[in-house]
């Protein structure tokens, strides 16, 4: 029986707890997995424990009427810090969200349950962008796993298909729709949207934050390609060294332009090799409609790897969602519980 704590327990944790409420049977029939989950927070000084394990259905429903868990009777005077240290968790689920200049709060949260040795998957970009390199230093001297595959194209799993499937492959360049929220608004804006339209519809439809800075400005794009050249081509590449530009000043009439030639407006991003130098783009393309990443619309993701070995491959995938999150946070976990098996 694996023991599970959540650090975050908005939509992706939620997402993750159905998966595993839904599916308790079948993962333990198909993966021999058997799982207890020990505490969840909310919030840094909310945090529900019970070392005999909470009863998911229960905390689903408490989120769904009321919004927290501030009520619940299994209410805990610990703070997410002291749990991560003391509970002796098996996997802890970070889950909180992004920030993209300093990591935290899931920096901390990290490092806590990976000192405490705890393995960690999360879907959290910050601390990746910030830390990459001594979050995994830390996970092997301590013998834990750290995974991440939600970090990028949410439930599509791009660094599973890199590092597993397509294992003895190099990868020598990446281009893809990495941020679901501008193709959103670039899809709208064909069927006739402006922008500022476009980008109210993916704010009411919870694809883009009140503040879409990062999404529309390719900031979200650009931390993503960075991540990707360490992750896929052992490079590192700093996100202040990433050209970007995003689609804040696209208009509607070169959308239609494009649309009239035959061609689309992508926000793309790319990672290329020039003289043996890495170099990392995020910018609006017009690309032909023959292209593999021209018909993908809406808050759909893609991602071309350009390999030695078979050639180009591409990927294409859900960028958002609850369910489609959590589900990269449950590859995780499985593989983490093989890999214990097997060592």
């Amino acid at each position: 029986m694996w023991t599970l704590g959540f650090v975050g327990f908005g939509n992706v944790g939620q997402g993750l707890a159905r998966i595993l409420l839904e599916k308790k049977e079948t993962l333990r029939r198909r993966f021999g997995f058997d799982c207890s989950v020990v505490f969840a927070a909310t919030r840094p000084d909310e945090v529900v424990c019970d070392p005999a394990g909470l009863d998911l259905a229960t905390l689903l429903d408490e989120m769904a009427r009321k919004g927290h868990l501030r009520e619940h009777p299994r209410r805990s005077e610990k703070s997410v810090i002291e749990c991560l240290r003391t509970c002796g968790t098996d996997i802890v689920a970070e889950i909180t969200p992004t920030n993209l200049e300093t990591g935290e709060p899931g920096l901390t949260h990290i490092r806590e349950a990976l000192m405490a040795g705890s393995h960690v998957v999360t879907t959290n970009k910050g601390p990746l962008s910030v830390a990459l390199k001594e979050l995994e230093t830390l996970a092997a001297e301590k013998g834990v796993r750290f995974r991440y595959e939600g970090t990028v194209l949410s439930g599509t799993p791009v660094i599973n298909l890199a590092r597993e499937a397509l294992a003895g492959c190099d990868v020598l360049g990446v281009a893809g729709i990495v941020n679901g929220t501008t193709n959103f608004i670039l899809t709208r804006m064909e069927e006739g949207m402006d922008y500022g339209e476009a980008l109210a519809e993916a704010q009411k439809l919870g694809y883009a934050e009140a503040d879409p800075t990062a999404d529309v400005e390719g900031w979200d794009a650009a931390v993503k390609i960075s991540l990707l050249a360490s992750l896929l081509m052992e490079t590192p590449l700093p996100v202040t060294e990433v050209e970007r530009r995003g689609i804040s000043d696209v208009t509607a009439d070169q959308v239609k332009k494009a649309l009239a030639a035959g061609r689309r407006i992508k926000l793309l991003g790319e990672l290329t090799r020039d003289g043996g130098v890495l170099k990392g783009r995020v910018s609006p393309r017009e690309l032909p409609g023959n292209h593999p990443l021209a018909g993908v619309a809406g808050a759909t993701n893609a991602l071309t790897l350009t390999t030695d070995n078979m050639g180009d491959v591409t990927i294409v995938g859900p960028g958002a969602g609850r369910t489609e999150t959590g589900q990269a946070l449950l590859t995780d976990i499985l593989a983490i519980a093989r890999e214990s098996v097997r060592s």
